[in-house]
């Protein structure tokens, strides 16, 4: 590949190298395998379904020893709030007041979603802000049509030089309309939330990783209701930040894999996708990390059931280390018997799904030992599963990789062939989604920190069609955060109930129970 002098400075300006691009480049090339689904993960298959008394247990286990650990919760923000919006910007971009009603184009396009958002705009969190503000800026608002009440209402949501909800952070946009008409964000909500669990001796720690331009905005909210929530959860709150790295960008390539040019001929970089946050989850440290979207909150009345489902998670994961660390010591050791070995790998095959090679007892016994503690000694991830109620997104599979090795992955739609009836229809069986409800365990027996970028599966990164400026392009997205980042973790897959899956991917799912307050 043959890169200017002023290209190799715009790379090395983002922190990468030209061998970087190139490896990208060779990606788009020669494409990158589907994943090889074995089977759906399903309940005994992969998945753990608690009794009441291993709940209780597991709670009491966190409990009893998160006072001794450090904690944190890292939640992924990033980004803009443009995606929840999207079919209010088509409304603004067709709908011509002058042609007709409001409902004559919502039946002529079939767009239920607008009919869902106007039929319920009372009850958005943002209504009366938004009204109060069309009532300063229009003196006649309240004598208008309807039509032209809803179009301006829209308006004054989402135009750039309003209130702009489109191009903010969706971290700090009206989720929650308490009493007195009281506004609560995404953000202020897992404060509240994170009090309940990942406190330990009245202080919660919480790593937003954000876009760089929105910064002052987060510190502006904390500073407004920072005295607050600590006055009502008697916690104090550190709360830190960092933005995607520069160097996690991908180069994007034409449909020929020459790399795509701007007007001004430089080369057009993309961001990565969640899978570019390994990098700003390596550089944290903790004994116990939540991990959980920045949309996924619910107001007071059902946080006490969300938090008891995170101590339960983080129980399991603090007692299936101890037992891992019990048994790395003891292999570290070298004095290992017989019985010994085998209780060990029972340990990895039931409580970390790890499937034991079917050659292993051939191995000599130093191979055993060695490859038993190779097994052991990696990250841990407690992940929560919810029942499938269709929604889009990833969920629990056995995959089998390059060499053969099964294991249990959260898979994407995108990483699997559609056009295998095999896979098709192991996809069709999955019995359970990914809500993004996660545990994690990032330091070993001797309390070092993994370096998490040695746990990646680089192959399960996968590509995808964009335009820009009218033209089509190839973007490369970096395997997914709880995807390919964590491929080689050890995973540990528990059904949780419906209530702790409650995110915010369009508008109206502000109109959901969890999200009201009546």
């Amino acid at each position: 590949m043959n890169f200017s002098q002023k290209d190799i400075q715009q790379i090395e300006n983002k922190g990468l190298t030209v061998s970087d691009v190139e490896q990208q480049i060779r990606l788009f090339e020669n494409g990158l395998p589907f994943a090889n689904l074995v089977s759906e993960a399903t309940i005994n298959n992969g998945i753990l379904r608690l009794s009441k008394t291993e709940i209780e247990r597991y709670i009491s286990k966190f409990d009893d020893k998160k006072n001794d650990k450090s904690i944190l919760k890292f939640v992924p923000a990033s980004g803009a709030a443009t995606r929840m919006f999207k079919f209010l910007f088509t409304f603004l971009d067709e709908y011509n007041i002058e042609k007709g009603s409001i409902n004559s184009y919502i039946n002529k396009t079939k767009n239920k979603d607008l009919s869902i958002f106007f039929i319920g705009l009372e009850k958005f969190p943002f209504y009366h802000i938004v009204v109060n503000r069309l009532k300063d800026t229009y003196p006649d608002f309240e004598e208008s049509s309807i039509n032209e009440q809803g179009l301006r209402f829209v308006q004054m949501m989402l135009d750039s030089n309003k209130l702009d909800y489109g191009n903010s952070p969706k971290g700090l946009l009206p989720f929650h309309q308490y009493k007195e008409q009281k506004i609560s964000t995404a953000f202020e909500e897992h404060l509240y939330e994170s009090a309940l669990y990942s406190s330990s001796k009245k202080s919660a720690k919480l790593h937003f990783t954000i876009s760089e331009k929105h910064k002052h905005k987060f510190d502006e909210e904390f500073a407004r209701i920072e005295k607050k929530v600590e006055e009502i959860t008697k916690s104090k709150f550190d709360i830190s930040f960092s933005y995607q790295k520069e160097s996690t960008d991908t180069i994007a390539v034409t449909s020929k894999n020459k790399p795509f040019r701007e007007d001004d001929s430089s080369l057009h970089f993309r961001p990565s996708g969640h899978g570019a946050l390994i990098e700003n989850l390596n550089d944290l440290d903790a004994d116990v990390i939540f991990i959980k979207n920045i949309d996924n909150v619910v107001t007071y009345k059902y946080k006490e059931e969300v938090a008891k489902y995170k101590k339960v998670l983080a129980g399991i994961l603090l007692e299936v280390q101890e037992k891992a660390f019990n048994y790395l010591t003891i292999l570290e050791n070298g004095e290992v018997s017989e019985e010994k070995s085998i209780e060990i790998g029972e340990f990895l095959v039931n409580r970390l799904n790890v499937k034991i090679n079917a050659e292993f007892e051939k191995y000599s016994r130093k191979y055993q030992i060695e490859y038993l503690a190779e097994k052991l000694n990696r990250p841990i991830r407690v992940c929560g599963m919810v029942k499938n109620e269709g929604e889009p997104g990833g969920g629990p599979f056995w995959i089998k990789d390059e060499s053969g090795n099964i294991s249990l992955q959260i898979i994407e739609s995108a990483q699997i062939n559609k056009k295998s009836k095999i896979q098709k229809e192991i996809l069709k069986g999955a019995t359970h989604f990914n809500p993004v409800d996660l545990v994690c365990g990032i330091k070993n027996h001797k309390g070092e920190k993994y370096d998490l970028k040695k746990f990646i599966d680089h192959k399960a990164a996968f590509i995808t069609m964009k335009t820009k400026t009218g033209k089509d392009l190839k973007a490369l997205e970096l395997p997914g955060l709880w995807n390919g980042s964590m491929a080689n973790w050890n995973t540990i897959f528990v059904e949780v109930p419906l209530i702790t899956f409650n995110p915010v991917k369009t508008v109206n799912d502000l109109l959901k129970a969890p999200h009201q307050i009546k």
